[in-house]
């Protein structure tokens, strides 16, 4: 990515904005400052890459000349603003500029690929030329000319994010540190962390798929450390979506920072936690990054056609507990997850991976779709132009079920009550997985007491999601960045709440 960095150096708010809003020149005049562009009246920037159809066609015809049976051309306009708010001052600010086009050949297992930074004729062609070496000798399937066609689009906007004030976006920025410091004194620290973008999409393919979009997305981040009783906490909560700058009239910055406050002051009072085979009740929302960590990737059907996972071989067969039910859907209403197609073309859509116990599907791109004879589900993503899509989860979550969250609790006798998770991994070939705790509580006589500190969950997928007996009404989301194959992307985690029997808790003292 082409980027401007500038870093602040602690300057006053009002200088930040006054130097920010003049533009090019502030670059010269004070290189310590970033321009964020984006003054109110000036004309909104162009992000969807436009390129003659003709030129589309004669990339994929080049990129299949020495033979392969599929070739598709990936171009990308993205522009982004990330800003830093930290201990009251407007620490640093990034404007990014980056385009540039991809090009890939399938051929069997095999896959060719090159990309520029230069949208041009001959990088284009330079570039489908390299990508047709993998096929050199093969079948050639003959591609088809592309041709428009229209989708349905799961994103909405009200207020474009190129039209809004440079102001707009440092005032929500100092509303959310505000209310964080207002929350309770023993808020010592605030960072506020802000970021849009602007991702403009045009895919061609050898099928005859031509297709363009436009993609806002905002990512909004509040870490609060609260310090007392001889210790220090830090808590945090994020707000991402892929819409317009009305987000925030929906989902109040302060309310976001004060979620974070409320968790950094109550974990002050936190013991440590006791080590030991425990129920686990998990509140609804972003727990639902253990499904996502410990049954999505390993769903994921790269990993089934190498015939590696927990999961390979076991379709249409029992693998959870009959309340479970586990959905990747891509085209939920400005979810993060969510785009109108995937990017290599393929129509987001609901799909029930897990349906009562029983796995029914695992997500594919168009290569493993072909390898595992399976239909093409919506989840061949990339991160940027230059990477070649692989299948990844989009909105991963645990259906909705039929329990009421206060009768889970209130008939769990023992146990530990996860309100947040942290970071965690797992090993898509064996399943094993292991979750930090970031706000935790032990749960005595089914109620919610201490909060507890240093907990872990330890497991395996297919034990876990077999021990889950009870599944709440109260689906909720939390957004995050999922990392995999070298690459990241944007997901949405979720779950209601519900309650896992017997897992292995990590801890720092035995259990009483």
């Amino acid at each position: 990515m082409s980027t401007k960095d500038y870093l602040t150096g602690n300057i006053p708010r009002r200088k930040f904005l006054e130097l920010s809003l003049k533009g090019g020149a502030a670059l010269v005049a004070v290189p310590s400052l970033m321009s964020l562009m984006s003054c109110k009246g000036t004309p909104p920037a162009e992000s969807v890459v436009h390129i003659e159809k003709d030129l589309l066609d004669k990339t994929i015809q080049k990129a299949l000349e020495n033979g392969g049976e599929f070739a598709d051309v990936y171009l990308e306009h993205r522009i982004s603003r990330e800003i830093l708010l930290e201990e009251n001052k407007f620490k640093s600010g990034v404007f990014g500029i980056s385009q540039g086009a991809g090009v890939r050949v399938l051929s069997g297992d095999k896959t060719g690929f090159a990309y520029t930074d230069e949208v041009t004729e001959d990088k284009l062609l330079s570039a489908a030329q390299v990508a047709s070496y993998v096929a050199a000798g093969s079948k050639t399937i003959p591609p088809v000319n592309v041709e428009s066609e229209d989708r349905p689009s799961y994103i909405t906007i009200q207020i474009p994010l190129e039209q809004v004030a440079d102001q707009k976006r440092l005032d929500v920025m100092n509303r959310a540190n505000q209310a964080a410091l207002d929350y309770d004194e023993k808020i010592k620290m605030v960072s506020v962390s802000y970021y849009d973008e602007v991702r403009g999409r045009t895919l061609a393919n050898s099928e005859g798929l031509y297709l363009s979009d436009e993609l806002p997305l905002m990512f909004f981040i509040v870490q609060t450390l609260g310090v007392g009783n001889n210790t220090r906490h830090m808590g945090r909560e994020r707000l991402s979506k892929h819409m317009g700058f009305e987000m925030f009239d929906q989902y109040p910055p302060e309310d976001v920072a004060r979620t974070a406050a409320r968790e950094s002051v109550a974990m002050l009072e936190s013991e440590d936690c006791p080590a030991g085979m425990m129920d686990v009740v998990m509140q609804n929302g972003w727990g639902g990054v253990l499904v996502h960590e410990a049954v999505g990737h390993p769903l994921e059907a790269d990993n089934i056609a190498k015939e590696i996972g927990a999961f390979t071989g076991k379709l249409g067969q029992k693998v959870a507990s009959d309340v479970f039910t586990m959905v990747d859907d891509g085209s939920l209403p400005n979810m993060r997850g969510t785009t109108d197609f995937d990017d290599e073309g393929t129509q987001m859509k609901r799909n029930v991976l897990i349906k009562e116990g029983v796995l029914e599907k695992y997500m594919t791109d168009i290569l493993s779709s072909k390898q595992i004879q399976m239909e093409r589900t919506g989840n061949g993503r990339r991160q940027t132009f230059r990477h070649i899509p692989i299948p990844r989860m989009t909105n991963t979550f645990i259906e909705n079920g039929s329990d009421k969250p206060e009768d889970i609790l209130s008939s769990t006798k023992q146990g530990l009550y996860v309100q947040s998770l942290s970071g965690g991994s797992v090993n898509p070939t064996t399943g094993v997985f292991n979750f930090t705790c970031r706000e935790a509580y032990l749960i005595e006589n089914g109620k919610k007491t201490v909060p507890v500190k240093g907990a872990t969950l330890i497991g395996n997928c297919i034990d876990i999601i077999s021990n889950v007996d009870a599944v709440g009404n109260d689906l909720g989301f939390g957004p995050g960045i999922c990392g995999k194959g070298g690459q990241t992307c944007e997901v949405s985690a979720g779950q209601p709440t519900v309650r896992i029997r017997s897992i292995n808790v990590g801890g720092s003292r035995s259990r009483s």
